[in-house]
């Protein structure tokens, strides 16, 4: 375990930031999975309102650094191509 103040306040810090980052991006992928999820059934209306929600939190997540804007960028287009399909 860290001895100095600051190093102890840094092990501190990354811990919560490192806990707020795994809940944002879980949420990022379950939102995804729900997108899928409705596509394959055929659901265009909840495909879509998903679709918004997804997007928006995978934005969030890029602007946060948690993925790749190309990644973001990638996974939008996809999941906006399956939407339009159906």
């Amino acid at each position: 375990m860290a001895n100095i103040k600051s190093a102890i306040k840094r092990v501190k810090t990354a811990e919560k930031r490192r806990v707020a980052n795994v809940q944002r991006k879980s949420a990022m992928r379950s939102a995804i999975k729900a997108v899928e999820t409705f596509a394959a059934e055929g659901n265009k209306d909840q495909a879509v309102l998903t679709f918004a929600t997804a997007s928006k939190k995978i934005d969030k997540a890029a602007a946060k650094g948690l993925i790749h804007s190309n990644k973001a960028g990638r996974d939008k287009s996809r999941l906006a191509k399956l939407v339009n399909a159906l």
